[in-house]
């Protein structure tokens, strides 16, 4: 696939609740994932495609979303690609709720995401 069609995969994907489908088609099994905080505890740096795996779960299991907007790709260079999230969230454990807004910048190789990392309003 070109950057481009990953690019656009996977934006498509999370407007129509497709993650999991993502993971499997466009992550490298040992790509990795940088969040801007430790928000669960966990480390800001999750390696392989099932600790991703188990990130979208922790989320899932600990928020749940009122409304999310995704924009983007925004293409750079034949490796790169960014997009912007924006989301409100309810912490279930607390009741908080917490709108955000992240960018998040994928970096490809041989056709698969290799790393991403995520920039928020945190």
């Amino acid at each position: 696939m070109t950057l481009r069609e990953i690019a656009e995969n996977l934006v498509d994907g999370c407007k129509t609740g497709q993650e999991d489908t993502n993971l499997d088609a466009l992550y490298h099994p040992d790509a990795v994932s940088i969040e801007a905080a430790d928000f669960s505890g966990m480390g800001r740096e999750t390696k392989g495609l099932d600790g991703i795996r188990g990130k979208h779960a922790w989320w899932e299991a600990n928020f749940e979303v009122h409304s999310a907007e995704v924009e983007g790709p925004f293409l750079h260079g034949d490796d790169q690609f960014a997009v912007i999230f924006q989301i409100d969230a309810t912490e279930k454990a607390s009741g908080q709720r917490m709108p955000a807004r992240e960018v998040a910048i994928y970096h490809v190789a041989d056709g698969k995401i290799v790393k991403e990392v995520f920039y928020g309003t945190c």
